[in-house]
């Protein structure tokens, strides 16, 4: 059974000021650019972690992306994976070879907003606020683990719900039960960590169904309670995450890295160079 608190009311707080990286501005969407059809916002830490706190303290039904070279791939392989990121609330450049394909399209401030840095962002301003979130994903010993380290960290957060589903489709009923438990919790803000693309469409299809901020963060869980290693900041610096994942984990990414990440650069430059052609 996931781990639930009743909802509790929360002390009214004024929203805290928002950042003003390069053109964005409390209100104002983001800079957007389309990389290879789908999406992607060309926001900040600072910024992201304000815009889901306040939907949060709004009672607002929204998703967040978190965009890499697997899933601009995923969406240009499926049209309705790529018009359910693209009708997100914010789509952020997960992976490095975004913000530089965000650079040549145009914005040349674009930073890395990283699934998991973008979740300790969130955390942290979520303790300071007193906003309560919620996990679902992951096993039981990773919301465990990582439950202890975010504690830690963040004194103050409340952490009103955590649930690790099985691996398996839930029944209808499962699924209602679950919308259920996340509403009673109180929890404001979701983290969901499934993976994509199944994150991505967990977070669709029940936005209708759940008035809280939801992101999708992928292996976020795991890398924050300690079972997963992360690449060293140097490697994600340069875009080579991905080359220390595959070999950490050659069977389950294989397919994803060798497959995907030629076929991106192939396409990515083939856009580059139909705008340079139709640009003046």
């Amino acid at each position: 059974m996931p781990e639930t608190r009743p909802a509790r009311a929360q002390p009214a707080k004024p929203p805290a000021p928002v950042p003003t990286p390069g053109s964005e501005r409390s209100g104002e969407r983001p800079p957007a650019r389309h990389v290879l059809g789908m999406r992607v916002d060309a926001t900040s830490y600072e910024a992201a972690a304000h815009r889901v706190c306040a939907w949060a303290r709004d009672d607002a039904a929204r998703y967040v992306c978190v965009a890499n070279v697997h899933m601009t791939m995923t969406a240009v392989d499926d049209a309705g994976f790529r018009d359910l990121v693209n009708r997100a609330d914010l789509v952020t450049p997960d992976g490095m070879p975004l913000v530089w394909m965000l650079g040549r399209l145009g914005v040349p401030d674009a930073s890395r907003v990283y699934g998991p840095t973008l979740l300790l962002h969130v955390c942290e301003r979520a303790a300071e606020e007193g906003v309560p979130v919620g996990f679902y994903g992951g096993t039981d010993d990773v919301l465990r683990d990582l439950r202890s380290t975010l504690e830690a960290r963040y004194p103050g957060l409340d952490i009103a719900y955590a649930y690790a589903p099985p691996f398996r489709p839930l029944t209808p009923e499962e699924d209602a039960s679950v919308v259920a438990d996340i509403e009673a919790s109180g929890a404001r803000i979701l983290f969901v960590g499934l993976g994509c693309p199944k994150q991505e469409r967990w977070m669709a299809a029940h936005q209708d169904r759940l008035p809280l901020v939801q992101l999708g963060v992928g292996a976020a869980f795991a890398f924050h309670a300690g079972h997963v290693r992360q690449a060293p900041a140097w490697l994600q610096d340069r875009g080579l995450e991905w080359a220390f994942r595959l070999v950490t984990e050659p069977r389950r990414l294989w397919r994803r890295y060798l497959y995907n990440n030629p076929r991106f650069m192939v396409l990515a430059a083939w856009q580059l160079l139909r705008r340079r052609r139709t640009t003046p």
